[in-house]
This record gives C-alpha cells, sequence and structure tokens, in this order.
C-alpha cells in the first residue's frame, strides 16, 4: 500500500514537472500582460513598460507572451506618444499667444527677395531715429535668436570691438570679442557696429533686463579709444522687450520641433504594427 503511495506521489510530480516544462513560463508571463494592459488603460505607461521587460528577462521561453508582449509595447508608444502630442498641441496655442502679445510695438524688417528670416525692432530703435548717435541696439529675428549691436558715429573712430555695461552700483557684464565688426562711414561720420549674439554676449542683455528700471547703466565701448555714453532708459527698454520676445519664440519654436519629433515616432510605429499584422 505505501508503494502505491510512493509511485502515486512520484507519478504526481512527473507530471506537474512535464506541465512546467511544456508552460515554459507562459501562465506568469501571461499575468504580467494583463497587468501591463490595465495599467496602458490607465495612462501609466512606464508601469506598463516595466511588466513587458519583466516577461523578457524573466521568462525567456515564453515565446506566445513575449510575442503579444511586443504588440502590446507598441500600442503603450503609441499611446504614449499620442499623449505627448495632444499635450504640445495645447502648449503651441498658449505659447502663440504669447508670441503675438510680445510682438505688438515691435516692427517687424524683412526683404523677401534675400531674407529668409525677418527681424523685429523696436520703433525707437529703428534706423530713421537712431542717425548719429551711438547706443546699444536690440534685434531679434522670427525664430528667436536675439543680436545685441553695439553702434557708434563719430569724428574718428573708437575701433571697439566688444562692450561692457556697468551699472551704478559698480556691477557690470562684458562681452567678448565680437566675431561680427563693420565699419563705414556716412556723410562724414565715421559708423562702427559689432554684434553680440544672445549666448555669445557674455551675459550682457541679461544684465541690462536685471538692472532695467531699477539703476542707470553706462556703456563703455572696449577698443583702441576710451569711450562712454549713458544707456538711455528707452534703449534698456527695447533691449528688454527683444529679451522677452527671444524667449517666448525660442519656446515655441523648441515646442514645434517636440510636435515634429512626436509626429515622426507615431508614423513608425504605426508603421511597424501595420508590418507585424500582416
Amino acid at each position: 500500500m505505501k508503494k502505491k503511495t510512493v509511485w502515486a506521489g512520484l507519478l504526481l510530480l512527473g507530471v506537474v514537472l512535464v506541465a512546467a516544462c511544456s508552460d515554459n513560463g507562459e501562465g506568469q508571463a501571461r499575468q504580467h500582460i494583463e497587468k501591463a494592459r490595465a495599467a496602458l488603460q490607465n495612462g501609466k505607461f512606464s508601469e506598463a513598460k516595466l511588466q513587458i521587460d519583466s516577461i523578457r528577462t524573466q521568462y525567456p521561453k515564453a515565446f506566445e507572451a513575449r510575442k503579444e508582449g511586443i504588440s502590446l509595447m507598441q500600442q503603450i508608444d503609441l499611446a504614449e506618444q499620442q499623449q505627448t502630442l495632444s499635450y504640445l498641441d495645447s502648449m503651441l496655442v498658449v505659447q502663440q499667444q504669447a508670441a503675438d502679445a510680445a510682438k505688438e510695438g515691435l516692427v517687424l524688417e524683412k526683404d523677401t527677395a534675400y531674407q529668409e528670416l525677418g527681424n523685429y525692432f523696436h520703433p525707437k530703435q529703428t534706423v530713421e531715429r537712431t542717425l548719429y548717435r551711438s547706443f546699444l541696439r536690440g534685434q531679434v529675428d522670427e525664430v528667436g535668436g536675439m543680436t545685441l549691436t553695439s553702434i557708434y558715429w563719430g569724428g574718428r573712430n573708437a575701433n571697439h570691438h566688444a562692450v561692457k555695461v556697468v551699472a551704478k552700483d559698480g556691477t557690470y557684464a562684458e562681452t567678448p570679442v565680437s566675431e561680427d565688426v563693420y565699419k563705414t562711414t556716412d556723410l562724414g561720420y565715421l559708423v562702427e557696429k559689432a554684434d553680440y549674439p544672445l549666448g555669445k554676449d557674455g551675459g550682457v542683455i541679461a544684465f541690462i533686463a536685471m538692472n532695467h528700471g531699477v539703476q542707470t547703466m553706462k556703456v563703455h565701448y572696449v577698443g583702441e579709444r576710451a569711450y562712454v555714453i549713458n544707456l538711455r532708459p528707452e534703449d534698456s527698454e527695447a533691449i528688454v522687450k527683444l529679451y522677452q520676445l527671444s524667449q517666448v519664440l525660442t519656446a515655441l519654436e523648441q515646442t514645434k520641433k517636440e510636435r515634429e519629433e512626436a509626429l515622426r515616432k507615431i508614423a513608425f510605429v504605426e508603421r511597424k504594427m501595420k508590418e507585424n499584422n500582416k
């Protein structure tokens, strides 16, 4: 009687082992699939991906579950990118409204014959209103790129290549040497212009924005001859307004790029899903 019981136990154990071997972990892997589906339905994309990754690492021989996991992973990627696209679309609306508001009161100058991008100027700093005076001018292109320009008019050259803006409290910011210096003459005046793009301006633009309306500032032209001017409030105001526009437009362009990337990813996933369904 005892022998029969032992043999029955061994037989049952053998059946269980055979079943386990033939299952290859499909049963356990199936539980992860169901958890991943539930997480996907609740918008918990990271959790859903972790469940599928568990199948890959813990049940490498659960081929059917792994195959289903690949298909489910594509659905997760698609849903994730669609959510991102929806968010970016809503951001674009807000950022475009902010950009339109920031452009108010500014002048767009663009010659479509040779300019791909026009430039925004403050009306108080247009060419016709700034003849024969030395000052700092700001401009922003249509995708947010800002440039600060030091302009000098005089009877003799200063041969400047940088500027230092000094606040009343003694703090200052100084540009590096300009990579774009232009010299000419106009009605007997010597004219010099040096450009400092935002990011290569030594923090001068941000320094002006920080001190605008708080304390007066002076502009020191750095070159062969010392030359100093007061930074007029209207010039400081123009630079600040253009700086704000630059920030808004830059953010807007970045969102557009991210949207294009999301669309590319969606197209890629949809193409893969179609290929798998063939």
